[in-house]
């Protein structure tokens, strides 16, 4: 297939899917999460996923630490090796996993109720019935799109999607927090970003 045929047909794919992202009340229930026990209680938010799932879940973690709420990324593995001593009890969970039974993030739901009840679990996955979506507080679903693998395996769309939906999230926490483009600068000091958020760039 000619290469810019399979872009023209990747694009409308997954633009596709982001379109079909279902718009429920979830995401204020989640936003609400994450800003009472972050910005009301002082806690933090933890990212965690396996494989793919998980590159996603450091990037949303990242992108809502430089946005003004603190995240870190818990690897669900490490968890159980001693690194699940990073959370704390106003903590809020976002655990990403498009099958939704990935087998290590479901293991980590049973730690953390161990470890602290009450800890409030966001979900992002691709299934609706799935182990981890009956542990969870809040789902927040992907589109039932195919990925855009050849072999329709490797996660493309799903990961476009999941993305997306870390996107909306951080945005909309952003525009309900006292957040201002000074503390933004405050917080990426550094290159093109930092000096444009501190106005010294044209």
């Amino acid at each position: 297939m000619d290469v810019q045929e399979s872009m023209r047909r990747i694009l409308q794919a997954e633009s596709a899917a982001i379109a079909a992202i279902p718009v429920t009340e979830a995401y204020d229930r989640a936003v609400e999460a994450i800003i009472e026990r972050v910005h009301h209680r002082g806690g933090k938010l933890i990212t965690s996923g396996m494989g793919k799932a998980g590159q996603i879940a450091m990037n949303i973690a990242t992108t809502f630490s430089s946005t003004g709420t603190p995240a870190v990324y818990l690897h669900p593995s490490e968890a159980q090796h001693g690194d699940l001593g990073v959370v704390r009890p106003d903590d809020v969970v976002l655990l990403i996993s498009n099958s939704g039974k990935t087998r290590e993030i479901v293991e980590l739901v049973h730690l953390l109720d161990g470890l602290y009840s009450g800890i409030p679990k966001i979900v992002i996955t691709g299934a609706p019935e799935s182990p981890l979506t009956e542990l969870a507080d809040i789902t927040l679903l992907t589109a039932p799109a195919p990925e855009v693998c050849p072999f329709g395996l490797t996660p493309t769309t799903s990961t476009t999607m999941m993305t997306v939906i870390g996107d909306v999230l951080v945005v909309n926490v952003m525009n309900n927090i006292p957040f201002t483009r000074a503390d933004y600068a405050k917080r990426h000091h550094g290159g093109y970003l930092g000096s444009a958020a501190r106005g010294e760039t044209k």
